[in-house]
């Protein structure tokens, strides 16, 4: 009988992720890790498990190229976060109908991306953009995103 290797810790998927992401801002010009964190907080209090606060940790290391999908396959984690990293991680030239359906249908995504986008569309992150046209744009593009993904409108 095999063992199992163990698996990285909440804090260990913290420090890899604030590294690989070391450097990058928002489009506000904030320190990147404070999405992840927000993000990961989200999850937390949206009543998500240590697997999907290790995925909001991840979520956009794929897709920003701060990690690669071979790390991501070869890394101490569960098959379920590495499936929900997938899953949120957007592909070039996707529709978002695409986009929304990978994420309602691999368990757990639907939370982390809920989360993700509570924060992206939080007014008061959106305030400190100085473009208004952008503002709105981005408004309506995770207002879309929301609707695909069956996301009451109120819910944070």
């Amino acid at each position: 009988m095999t063992a199992t290797p163990p698996r990285l810790t909440p804090t260990e998927v913290e420090t890899i992720a604030r590294a690989a992401h070391e450097g990058q801002t928002d489009k506000a010009g904030r320190p990147y890790a404070e999405h992840l964190r927000a993000v990961a907080d989200g999850v937390r209090a949206r009543g998500g498990d240590e697997e999907q606060i290790a995925a909001a940790w991840l979520h956009d290391a794929v897709e920003d190229d701060a990690l690669s999908e071979q790390w991501l396959e070869q890394a101490a984690l569960s098959p379920r976060t590495k499936a929900i990293v997938l899953a949120v991680t957007k592909r070039a030239g996707e529709p978002p109908e695409t986009y929304a359906e990978r994420i309602r249908s691999t368990p757990g995504a639907l939370l982390v991306k809920e989360a993700d986008l509570a924060h992206n569309a939080d007014p008061a992150r959106l305030a400190r953009l100085d473009d208004e046209p952008t503002r709105r744009r981005l408004t309506e593009k995770y207002a879309h995103m929301r609707a695909l993904l069956g996301l009451e409108e109120g819910r944070p």
